[in-house]
């Protein structure tokens, strides 16, 4: 079959165009681009062989010379893409259309095709068998004109040759119709069992692809299902480092809590005890105004007491023991004062640090 069919023999009958893919031969699984962009594919008709071709040429090259049979399947596989096998190529044909609206056409133009090719093959069938029919009547007429030459002959030879000629003929006319009977029946279930398997195989391969293309869609989205879950786990982890020092700080909020009501405690005592001090501290102003009272009635006294000798030497010990019990008295006062001012400064620094503890919390 020439590649480009002559003009005056194949005339094409539909024409489109598109993106032709073969399948890879190594892998059967991967399309591999036959054109490297959208080119002519047409139907062609050869009237004087009654058969069907789908062509097309790139440039100088034939990339699709496929003969249509009845028992080949165009399959869509997508909005845009179909394809077909070819068992006389070895291969798998695939087309990608602009739009789905000329996917529909051609597949409804193959499958009218395929019709027209199988009427053509059972059109073929019956003349095989008309002719098959007539050459066993001429079979048959063989041994009468046989025995009309041999009218000519002797009366022996009529005896010893006619008869069994023309049953041996008999004979093998009734095993040539027997073998051809057979023989036709085999063809068309062989046929049969063959249209069957290219139509298994056609599906297979679709099955195959889709289940390829589904591992690769599983396998990606179990790539995105493992990243993610790494992801989660990573931010498990955060969140558990986030619960541990949470539970942490809890734990020194609470210890803090507790020293601060110990401090608290402490602050209520230090307050009772500054309060009695506050309380005896009260008594030193009147201590100081007695001082001040004994001080001007001695006064007076020595003054009074210049004539009164005897009694100046009772009033000095008097004095001297009042002094004495003064100057103890201002000792104990001055002590007192100091642990006073102590207290208060103590008091003081510990509401300052209590101060400073509270802003830090």
């Amino acid at each position: 079959i020439s590649p480009v069919p002559p003009y005056s023999r194949e005339q094409p009958i539909f024409t489109t165009r598109a993106h032709v893919f073969q399948i890879d031969p190594s892998t059967k699984k991967n399309w591999v681009p036959a054109s490297k962009q959208a080119v002519t594919v047409s139907y062609f008709y050869d009237s004087t062989r009654n058969s069907y071709r789908i062509i097309s040429v790139d440039g100088a090259k034939v990339i699709i010379n496929s003969t249509i049979t009845p028992n080949m399947t165009f399959t869509k596989t997508s909005q845009k893409f179909g394809q077909w096998a070819d068992s006389r190529a070895n291969t798998v044909f695939g087309l990608g259309f602009p739009s789905e609206q000329q996917l529909t056409k051609f597949a409804e133009k193959f499958q009218e095709v395929k019709e027209a090719a199988k009427l053509a093959r059972d059109k073929s069938q019956e003349k095989i068998e008309t002719s098959s029919n007539h050459s066993q009547e001429s079979g048959r007429e063989t041994p009468s004109s046989t025995r009309a030459s041999s009218v000519n002959g002797t009366d022996d030879e009529k005896a010893s040759h006619g008869g069994p000629t023309e049953a041996h003929l008999k004979s093998e006319n009734d095993k040539l119709k027997i073998a051809l009977a057979q023989s036709s029946s085999n063809v068309k279930k062989w046929e049969t069992e063959l249209q069957t398997l290219r139509e298994s195989n056609a599906r297979l391969t679709t099955a195959l692809q889709e289940s390829a293309a589904s591992i690769e869609h599983w396998k990606k989205q179990f790539s995105a299902c493992k990243e993610e879950n790494d992801q989660l786990r990573s931010k498990i982890e955060e969140l558990e480092e986030q619960c541990n020092e949470i539970n942490k700080e809890k734990e020194r909020n609470a210890q803090l809590s507790r020293r601060l009501q110990e401090l608290e405690t402490e602050l209520q005592d230090k307050e009772l005890e500054l309060e009695e001090l506050r309380k005896q501290g009260e008594i030193v102003p009147q201590l100081m105004s007695e001082c001040e009272s004994v001080s001007q009635q001695l006064q007076a006294a020595e003054k009074k007491n210049k004539d009164l000798e005897e009694k100046v030497r009772t009033l000095r010990t008097e004095v001297e023991e009042s002094k004495h019990r003064q100057t103890n008295l201002k000792t104990e006062l001055k002590n007192f004062l100091d642990v006073l001012d102590g207290k208060i400064d103590e008091l003081h620094d510990f509401r300052q640090g209590l101060s400073k503890l509270g802003v830090d919390n």
